[in-house]
């Protein structure tokens, strides 16, 4: 299967050689970029005392920088870094995040080879509609990745849309993550209504945790669903995933499982301000430490300067608890996102 995977790509590069030839003339090229940043007070408590990370601090959560080349209506080209600033640990980390080449075959029938969005987090990121503020449920525990290395197919055609990606699993940051088998996320998406979206999702595989030398005991098993409604200035949206095998069950070696959901709404009180909420709860060890629960909520209000350019005032409140501890975590700030 690996053999097969390789030569595909190969073939597929030939042949986007072949296309830059032949439609040279066709080229174009644009600059994208996107950052979140926020400026906030945190505080963290374990069992009542204060925690390292606590107090006031300025954080660029993601800043992404984005170049895409079009060789005609078929080919292009994608790089996409990613730039995170955390001041709680007074580090950055630089990252590629996408870096594609893309075949836009048919509606039902686009190819992209190399690291690009995988089809769950970001699908639900952009239902959502706050990424900026707050990742997705999935993404906040790492029990998926947003983008990976593999072959990526998807399409769209009337109420339907899909995504199917055979990807390395350990994540877009993982440059050399090579696996001992392929992994597997598939996405099925339907708008039987204007602004309505039904969708389920599937994951399969090792997260890239079976390696030559190191072998993965328990294959992760995920399942996914999405409701939700976006449009005349609304959104609101119930997602749903179960997890088999999370990623800490290879590192302790046992068994386990995750699930959980969120909720989350918002509405455009007049142009341009929004208030906003969403709640997560989640069971973050359902074999190994029943007790261990996660409880998220956070709420605001959201202003747009212009196209591009947001700024939400934003509450947030997280705790994780078991029978034996307890973290809380408060947070008020300034949260925002520009994009050009």
């Amino acid at each position: 299967m690996n053999k097969l995977l390789r030569n595909s790509v190969l073939a597929a590069f030939i042949g986007a050689g072949i296309g830059v030839a032949q439609a040279a003339d066709d080229a174009s090229t644009n600059l994208s970029g996107r950052i979140y940043w926020d400026f906030s007070d945190k505080t963290i408590k374990k069992d009542g005392v204060n925690q390292p990370g606590s107090g006031y601090g300025f954080d660029v959560t993601r800043f992404y920088l984005g170049v895409d080349h079009k060789f005609d209506d078929t080919w292009l080209l994608d790089l996409t870094t990613d730039f995170s600033y955390d001041s709680a640990h007074g580090k950055t980390d630089l990252f590629v995040k996408k870096a594609f080449i893309e075949g836009n075959f048919d509606p039902l029938f686009k190819l992209r080879l190399g690291s690009a969005d995988m089809p769950w987090i970001p699908y639900v990121e952009d239902a959502y509609g706050f990424r900026y503020v707050e990742k997705t449920i999935i993404d906040r525990f790492g029990f998926g990745n947003s983008a990976d290395w593999g072959a990526h197919a998807q399409g769209k055609q009337g109420i339907f849309d899909y995504q199917l990606s055979a990807v390395n699993g350990a994540g877009f940051s993982n440059v050399s993550g090579r696996s001992k088998r392929i992994d597997y996320e598939a996405r099925l998406g339907l708008h039987p209504l204007e602004g309505m979206i039904l969708a389920a999702g599937l994951y399969n595989g090792k997260l890239g945790q079976s390696q030559e030398g190191t072998n993965a005991p328990h294959t992760n098993t995920r399942y996914d669903a999405l409701l939700a409604y976006v449009g005349h200035g609304a959104r609101a949206g119930f997602e749903y995933f179960q997890s088999k095998n999370p990623k800490a069950a290879n590192i302790i070696g046992t068994e386990d499982k995750a699930d959980g959901y969120s909720v989350f709404a918002s509405y455009e009180v007049y142009k341009p301000v929004t208030v906003f909420g969403r709640y997560d709860w989640t069971k973050l060890s359902k074999d190994v430490d029943p007790s261990k629960k996660d409880t998220y909520f956070n709420v605001g209000a959201e202003y747009a300067v212009r196209k591009g350019v947001r700024f939400s005032l934003v509450y947030k409140w997280d705790r994780v608890k078991d029978n034996m501890t307890q973290t809380k975590t408060d947070e008020i700030g300034l949260f925002s996102e520009v994009r050009f």
